[in-house]
């Protein structure tokens, strides 16, 4: 069993950004010369998360409605009142999607489907510069 391990950084408008992660993804797995396991996917931050989807306008529309009728930005959430914040909305965001995601790998390559792509959501309220741990675990 053999660990690779590889880091994404980017900068994000924040204000739900969703971008596609895959071919960095693809990138630290091809470095890995693995051919069987699963590659793990982590944002550092409380405000943003990680997932798969359909990255494409309309369902990138799509999920930020959902996530905005899920999530008001504008309700009166404790974690603004107590901490003079405006990000109480991206913090739940980020805690309902979830921080990582596995994605076996067989061949050398991510067992991802046609539509299927690894996605980072940015939910905070301001720009950031984002990092991504992609770690590779097999043979």
């Amino acid at each position: 069993m053999a660990v690779h391990a590889g880091l994404l950084r980017m900068s994000t408008e924040g204000d739900g950004a969703v971008v596609d992660l895959t071919e960095g993804v693809r990138s630290v797995l091809a470095r890995s010369g693995l051919q069987v396991g699963v590659a793990t996917v982590f944002v550092t931050g409380s405000t943003a998360a990680v997932t798969t989807m359909e990255h494409e306008p309309g369902g990138v529309a799509d999920l930020r409605r959902l996530l905005e009728r899920l999530v008001p930005r504008d309700e009166d959430w404790e974690h603004n009142v107590r901490n003079h914040d405006t990000n109480a909305h991206a913090h739940l965001r980020a805690s309902i999607v979830g921080p990582s995601v596995a994605v076996s790998f067989a061949r050398g390559q991510l067992a991802l489907g046609t539509w299927q792509q690894v996605v980072l959501l940015d939910f905070d309220d301001r720009p950031r510069d984002r990092v991504v741990s992609v770690h590779c675990i097999g043979e």
